[in-house]
Order: structure tokens, then sequence, then C-alpha cells
């Protein structure tokens, strides 16, 4: 054939060709998917056929069989973004209390480093509500959180986090991938890719979020990243009001017999793309648009609070189902936990108190006090809690030093808690100093917390990575971190 004189004819030829070419593909394809639908076509050829069109196997994992007894089989992380203060909530500092309103000692803070107090003068600020201690196992509680207290003898609470990063948007990235470094998975994507999920209809890591009244610090969608592992691994976000999920529904005039066989033609084509190219995003694509097909029948169900008795609504504490409240959403996570859903985060946007915290911390405690004591309950009387690990926490903590009327950001010693999946109940662990400024018996990096929620999974952090320009990345990065046994089952 002789090459049209005008470049643009020439291209307009190759793309009428290319066309073509896929056009006999696809139609034809679609023409056999209906012929073997109706038994019209049989032998070797339709079974191949046939084969082309069946979802491909669920991911299985890399750690396979487990390197560890698996005590969690699936993560539910209740993040409070913004930085809760420890001492209105699980690290009770009397000696604190006794100096509010002084001069806070330079002793503790000569050379370290600071948010936003840096060279101004800090005045010790008390807690602003009182601690009580709870349970057989007497765990001090501040009254804030009276729900979450009733369930004191099933926590673990670790008084002695440390982080590094002192901002919130890195100091989340840390917390989620151990790094700061933007294409570092998230901790749901590691679990994701070492173990698969235990669900064909949903995403094996899903992530909602949900505003509180004061304290609202953004949470970007890099905290639920796949970064360099393969995108099919990132967490997905549902919506917390409304659809779950965006155009769920088949367009007007399409039913399920049809989108499943465009779904099953776009996945042959993309099947011989994969072939061709080797790229592993084109297997992301396939298995995405089946799990999409999948989901246009599961999440409708998930969603329907419907069969939900009264009794646990109300032990929830939720007032219309599907609100957008972080009370719905903790019983949505239990509905995912159910149905094979890997990690399951909740965000709730209300902890940034760097004034008024008086009020703010009060409010934002019964936004999620009645919900996440009702999770444990939840997942306890199902028979859930065993092998169910409940994350409670924040990016990092705050001051024992005032700011305005309110503590700034601080990463030397903050708290958390952990519930089921492995967890002993009833225990605290670590401890900070007298008046709460650093963590000074049993420090618990991030990485330790990382690579203890790993070992609950059933996996050996030093030994799930990945290799990335030539170097192994994993979650728990090169430096030293360690499994804090005292506080395993």
């Amino acid at each position: 054939m002789n090459t049209p004189s005008d470049l643009r004819e020439w291209r307009a030829a190759l793309r009428r060709r290319a066309f073509l070419k896929n056009s006999v593909y696809g139609l034809g394809g679609m023409a056999l998917a209906t012929l073997l639908d109706a038994g019209l076509i049989s032998g070797p050829g339709a079974a191949r056929a046939a084969d082309a069109a069946k979802p491909a196997d669920r991911w299985r994992g890399v750690v396979n069989p487990p390197h560890r007894p698996v005590k969690a089989r699936r993560v539910i992380h209740l993040c409070m973004a913004g930085g809760p203060s420890q001492f209105e909530s699980f690290d009770h500092k009397p000696r604190l209390a006794a100096l509010d309103g002084k001069p806070f000692p330079e002793s503790f803070t000569k050379g370290q480093q600071l948010a936003q107090l840096q060279n101004m003068t800090l005045t010790a600020r008390g807690p602003t509500c009182g601690f009580r201690r709870h349970g057989r196992s007497g765990q001090e509680i501040s009254d804030l959180f009276p729900h979450i207290a009733g369930i004191a003898d099933r926590m673990c609470i670790i008084r002695s986090m440390t982080t590094e990063q002192i901002n919130h948007d890195p100091a989340h990235a840390f917390m989620n991938s151990g790094s700061i470094l933007k294409n570092r998975p998230s901790m749901g994507s590691w679990l994701l890719y070492g173990l698969g999920a235990e669900t064909d209809e949903l995403p094996g890591f899903v992530v909602f979020t949900s505003a509180g009244a004061t304290g609202q610090q953004p949470v970007s969608a890099r905290q639920w990243s796949a970064g360099l592992l393969p995108s099919k691994f990132q967490g997905i976000q549902f919506q917390s009001r409304g659809d779950a999920v965006h155009y769920i529904a088949s367009p007007p005039g399409i039913d399920r017999e049809h989108q499943r066989e465009s779904v099953a033609e776009i996945n042959r084509l993309n099947a011989m793309l994969a072939g061709e190219t080797s790229d592993p995003e084109i297997h992301t694509r396939i298995a995405q648009f089946e799990l999409a097909f999948r989901m246009q029948a599961s999440i409708p169900e998930l969603t329907d609070f419907g069969g939900e008795p009264k009794g646990i609504l109300d032990m929830y504490g939720i007032k219309h189902p599907g609100d957008g409240s972080f009370a719905s959403n903790c019983l949505m996570a239990r509905r995912l936990a159910e149905r094979g859903v890997r990690m399951i985060q909740l965000y709730h946007r209300a902890w940034d108190h760097h004034g008024d915290i008086a009020h703010a911390m009060p409010t934002a405690a019964r936004e999620v006090d009645q919900a996440c004591a009702a999770l444990v309950k939840d997942l306890e009387q199902r028979g859930m809690l065993d092998d169910t690990l409940v994350l409670w926490g924040g990016e990092f903590g705050r001051t024992p030093m005032g700011q305005g009327s309110g503590r700034d950001h601080h990463i030397l010693g903050f708290s958390l808690w952990m519930a089921g999946g492995g967890i002993k109940g009833g225990v605290t662990y670590g401890a900070t100093d007298e008046l709460g400024y650093r963590a000074v018996e049993d420090v618990v990096h991030v990485r330790d917390l990382h690579a203890t929620i790993l070992d609950l999974c059933g996996i050996d952090h030093a030994r799930l990575s990945y290799k990335f320009q030539g170097l192994d990345v994993r979650l728990t990065g090169v430096e030293p971190a360690r499994v804090i046994r005292d506080i395993l089952a």
C-alpha cells in the first residue's frame, strides 16, 4: 500500500484500520458470548472462550501460608483525625493538674521541636475533665468517654506512643504508611497485598469519612493509597451519605445481562492487551471491572439497614441510618467486616483543638464515644471480636502546655487503644513522664505498632516487602521495629 502524502490522511487511515480490527474482535466476541450463553456452540473452543469470560481468581496474597498464627482476620481502624488530647482521654496526669496556669518547666522542653509554640512562653495546662478507674482492671479513663469506659476490660491502652511528624498530613501519612513519601503504600494496602480479602463482592479495603462539629482537619486520599503497589490494592472510599458508591446503578435501558456481556467483552480485550504488554495495571483494570459489576448487586444489600434490630441502632446511637454520622459508619464497618473486608478505616475529623478545648473536646467525644463502644460490644456478641482487631487513635497527641485556650500538636508521647484480634484486655501499656511531655516507659514507635498489627494478622513485618527501584520496600521501613509481645493475648 502506498503511504498517503498527507500525514494527517495517513494517520486517519491507521486509525480506521485499528478501529476495524478491534471492532472485529469486539463484535465477534459479543456474538460469541451470546452463542455460548444460548448453548448453540460447544467443544474445546467454547471452553476457552468461556474461560475468558470468567472472573479472575480472587487475590490470595503473597503471604500464603501465613508466617505466624493468624489472630486477626480483619482490622477496623477508628482514625481520630486531628490528634485527640491524651490529657482529656486516656493519660491521667494529677501533677499536670496541680501545675495548671504556671510556667511549664524549661528542663522538659529545652532544645525540643515544638509545632506552633516555638519560642513562646510555655504555660502548663491541666486536664479539663476528671478521670476515674473502670472495670475489674481499674483502667483510668476520662469522664468524657463513659461508654468506652464501659469496655475497659476489653481494651489495651497504650500511653507511650511516639511518632516523627508534627504536622497533620505527613503525620497521617506516617501513621498509615510508615513514611512521608507520597508513593508509599498504606497499611490497608499492605494487608490486602499480603493476605488478600475474604470477599469477591466488595473491595478488600474500604474507607469512610465523617466530620464533627469542631476541629475539622482535612484528610487527603493519599492516606489510603496503594502507592508503589499495583493500584488494585488501594483503599476505596465509600460515601457516608446517600449512595455508598457513585453510579452503582446501570444506565437507563441497560439490564444486568447486557451489563454482564459488556464487562465480559471489555475484560477479554483487556486480557489480550495484558498479554502483549505485561502491564500490571491492566490486570487491575480487569479486576476492577469485575468487582464493579458484582458490587452492583452487593452494595444495595450492604447499605440496607432495614434488617438491623432497633436495639442495635439504639446501641450505636443511630438516629437516621445512613445519615453520614460516625455512628452509622461504625455500624457499616461491622457489616463490612461480616462480609469479608480485610481493612476498614473510619476517619472522624473533629480533634484539631488549638483553641476552646474545654468545650470542643467534650463535643468530639460525644460524637464517637457511644458508637466506638457499641462496635466492640456488637463484634463480641457476634463472636467476631476475637479475630477482629479494633484500633482507636489519632496521628499524634497534644501538648501539656496551653496554646491560647487549646493545645498544640505533640509527637513525643500520646495515647491510643486497641481491642480484640489477639490483644490482651484490661491492660495499660507504657507511660509518659509526670507531666505527660515524653514517653519514658515501654516506648512504642509507629513502626512498632505496624509490626504488631502485621504480626496479629499472621505476617512477619520483615518478610513482607515489594521490590521498587532495586529496594525492598516495607511498611516498617529499614529502621528497627519490634512486635509488642506484652500486649498480645
